[in-house]
């Protein structure tokens, strides 16, 4: 089973010892819009670029074919 993305970004925010309060006061915005995000599912790209920077990581997408080349 594949992990969703508010599932990915909370085991992140564990091993870097981060709360939701913290990231949102990173990325400048409110608790409330966070926490809604992570429960909908609802980030766009720049969004998780932006969580990335302020977890400082990086935040990789692309398409994987089924031959394993990523796009």
């Amino acid at each position: 089973m594949k992990l969703t993305m508010g599932e990915k970004l909370r085991i992140l925010l564990k091993r870097k010892d981060v709360t939701i309060v913290e990231l949102s006061r990173r990325i400048g915005t409110s608790n409330q819009n966070l926490a809604n995000k992570l429960k909908r599912e609802n980030f766009s790209i720049g969004e998780l670029d932006q969580i990335a920077e302020a977890l400082d990581c990086e935040f990789e997408w692309y398409f994987v074919e089924k031959r394993g080349d990523r796009i």
